[in-house]
């Protein structure tokens, strides 16, 4: 198994984490998570990163990287994403990439989509709107121009919006058009393992996983972030679970509310999540049924990767 690239990839709340860690400790393997949010340091229960202590068992990559003040980019993953399986490739050590941020995913076995380059005039007057309009009068006009980047990208997902935006703007096409160019012809060397459920059993576990968050500290975690000296960045404060609770907290809606939305935002990004992986080939796709264990489905993926001792 010494070498090999495995891809693990699901929506939100699939447990792909725990297939990844139970996968990686059988077979001696690294970890790299692919989620754009798992980077940044104290935002844990939010953003469901693995238990301290299984990060004690197994070497995990690329999370905790960043402060939530700080901007991150698909550039800026895949830089460091690059660095990680050469440091782990030193060690003869199978990888285990895991994770749900499409963008990032197709990054890394596609290579970085560069697109139409930015315009900061364009850019600073649509995030003006933003701030007088609201991001949510940005996502039905980019739901009107470019409904598939629409289906793909999260209401409170500022930066990709403005993004989609300016290229329009730049362009007079939607970004859609020009991430269909996109190279997936080239051949890559990662074996992808895909986890699938019924709609209804995955909004099942969405619903339990906001009550686990809320549970374990959620709105304690959020207090202490915005206590913090520098305020966080756009992209961290859009995080689902944090967005919401920054609203509760600031008393635009209730708590019951914030719950709620964390669970309808949550759904909303498992269908982009969805969507996005339709366009993804060679994936090995594992169809779960909620009686079935972790040490089951550790089986499955085992025989799908001929290591079944």
């Amino acid at each position: 198994m010494n070498n090999r690239r495995i891809l693990i990839l699901g929506v939100t709340a699939s447990g792909k984490g725990s297939l990844a860690f139970e996968l990686a400790k059988t077979i001696d393997a690294e970890i790299v998570s692919v989620d754009s949010m798992k980077v940044y340091r104290r935002m844990d229960i939010g953003t469901a990163k693995p238990p301290k202590q299984a990060q004690q068992q197994i070497p995990y990559h690329l999370i905790d990287v960043v402060e939530p003040n700080e901007s991150f980019s698909v550039a800026r993953f895949i830089e460091m994403a690059n660095i990680a399986i050469e440091k782990i490739n030193t060690k003869n050590k199978p990888i285990v990439a895991v994770g749900g941020t499409a963008l990032y995913i197709k990054t890394l076995l596609y290579g970085l989509f560069e697109g139409p380059g930015a315009d900061d005039k364009i850019r600073a007057e649509l995030k003006q709107q933003a701030q007088t309009q609201g991001l949510l009068s940005l996502y039905k006009k980019l739901q009107k121009i470019d409904p598939d980047s629409a289906d793909r990208i999260s209401p409170n997902d500022a930066k990709r919006i403005i993004r989609a935006l300016e290229v329009y703007r730049l362009t007079g096409k939607p970004i859609s058009d020009f991430q269909q160019q996109w190279n997936t012809s080239n051949s890559h060397d990662w074996t992808i393992i895909g986890l699938r459920r019924e709609k209804t059993e995955e909004n099942k576990r969405i619903n339990a996983r906001a009550k686990k968050m809320l549970d374990a500290g959620l709105i304690d975690e959020v207090k202490g972030l915005l206590a913090e000296e520098k305020p966080l960045s756009e992209q961290a404060r859009c995080a689902i679970g944090y967005a919401e609770i920054i609203d509760c907290l600031k008393g635009h809606i209730s708590l019951e509310d914030a719950i709620e939305l964390i669970k309808k935002n949550s759904r909303k990004l498992a269908k982009a999540q969805r969507t996005w992986f339709k366009t993804f080939k060679n994936v090995h796709w594992l169809d779960l049924t909620p009686d079935q264990t972790n040490d089951q489905i550790l089986k499955m993926a085992k025989i799908i990767l001929d290591y079944e001792n």
